[in-house]
């Protein structure tokens, strides 16, 4: 199977386990009777394990190099992943999180890493169509979740078996991948630069990022607390209002490349954030379960093709290094992916969980302003549109 294929398989299976887990968060949360404050503080778990990988998990994956982090990070991650499930109080619950949260960030930086190699060895542009893999995955893990809690089977022997299932699988495909330079090599080989701040260029388009992915993180942990309590949907209804976003997400990101080529980035970013901004009211203002699935698939294709696009601009610029650019911004958009849900439910606590959500219009809003950052920047020449139509 050639290289690009083997990479845009593993973005589909890493996130299954973990999709099959969001679903069943109601059913945690009731288990331990905790309110929305409540589920918020252990929620943090996540966000803290990877803020305090991160910055090692880099310096991991340089040294060993992609194949050799996805390898091994496939059996760690799936080996956590149930954990939460089977959390017997606030505290472990919180623990395990983090755990997940230490293996979770590991993993999808090695995927990524991969990625990046596999477009520069093959010449084709395939990060959008990557990512849309991987939120293909994790509606499949999410629908998995639903399909579970209809049958009313327990949520942590679900999610162990889903796991189980997938550690074959995942092992034979990571172990395919080709084999790159000696990545300690490569790094003995290469000075150490000093630390310089990110110039204004990239923090814009962290900022525009940011409010991207906090509305992902935001739509996992809670569109279905959102449905059940809100709405007051029940049983499997209340895991299909993500279900309905991720694929969303998966479609605009394998039509991402197309549209970019055509359009332009900034002409599609403007676009999305619109139909982000039009399905968040949509979701607020809900009156039935019906119409706020309605307004989670528009959300769903609004923040489809944010990431991959502020990849390739930050990769453009060449104040430092594309490899530096593009791990300052995978620390910000999972920083906003994973402190978003427990900002949410600290205002529902007090507000009710539709002002909750709510609070995720901001975010979305700056966004919308910073689109104007994803201007390619001097250096980048036409090859990228090259390489799309190619692939």
């Amino acid at each position: 199977m050639p290289f690009q294929r083997l990479v845009m398989l593993i973005f589909f299976l890493q996130p299954i386990a973990f999709g099959s887990w969001l679903p069943r968060i109601p059913d945690v949360q009731a288990k331990l009777g905790m309110g929305p404050a409540d589920l918020a503080v252990v929620l943090l778990g996540l966000p803290i394990g990877t803020l305090m990988t991160l910055p090692f998990a880099g310096r991991l994956v340089a040294r060993i190099g992609g194949r050799t982090t996805i390898i091994y990070g496939f059996v760690a991650f799936l080996a956590v992943v149930s954990l939460p499930a089977f959390a017997g109080s606030m505290t472990t619950l919180f623990f395990a999180l983090m755990l997940l949260g230490v293996t979770l960030s590991t993993l999808e930086l090695g995927l990524n890493v991969e990625a990046d190699r596999a477009e520069k060895t093959t010449g084709l542009v395939i990060m959008s169509r990557c990512h849309g893999f991987w939120s293909l995955g994790i509606m499949v893990g999410s629908l998995l979740g639903v399909g579970a809690a209809g049958l009313h089977m327990p949520a942590n022997w679900s999610i162990a078996l889903t796991a189980l299932l997938l550690l074959l699988p995942s092992l034979l495909v990571s172990i395919r991948l080709p084999l790159g330079a000696d990545p300690v090599a490569e790094a003995s080989q290469t000075p150490s630069a000093p630390f310089k701040m990110p110039s204004a260029a990239l923090l814009g388009i962290c900022a525009f990022t940011f409010g991207i992915t906090m509305t992902e993180g935001a739509i996992a942990d809670w569109s279905a607390v959102y449905l059940r309590d809100v709405l007051l949907a029940t049983g499997a209804l209340t895991g299909l209002g993500y279900s309905v976003f991720a694929c969303l997400v998966a479609t605009g990101r394998f039509g991402g490349d197309y549209m970019k080529s055509r359009f332009g980035a900034v002409a599609i970013a403007r676009a999305c954030g619109c139909a982000s901004l039009a399905g968040m009211l949509i979701v607020l203002f809900a009156p039935t379960t019906t119409v706020a699935l309605v307004g989670f698939a528009a959300i769903g294709v609004g923040v489809s093709v944010g990431f991959p696009l502020a990849v390739t601009a930050s990769a453009s610029l060449t104040d430092r290094p594309a490899a530096s650019s593009v791990a300052i911004l995978t620390f910000i958009a999972l920083s906003g992916f994973l402190v978003g849900p427990p900002a949410i439910g600290f205002v529902a606590e007090a507000f009710g969980l539709r002002v909750g959500l709510g609070i995720l219009l901001v975010p979305l809003a700056i966004s919308l302003l910073f689109t104007r950052m994803l201007v390619p920047r001097a250096g980048q020449d036409g090859s990228t549109m090259v390489a799309d139509k190619a692939a």
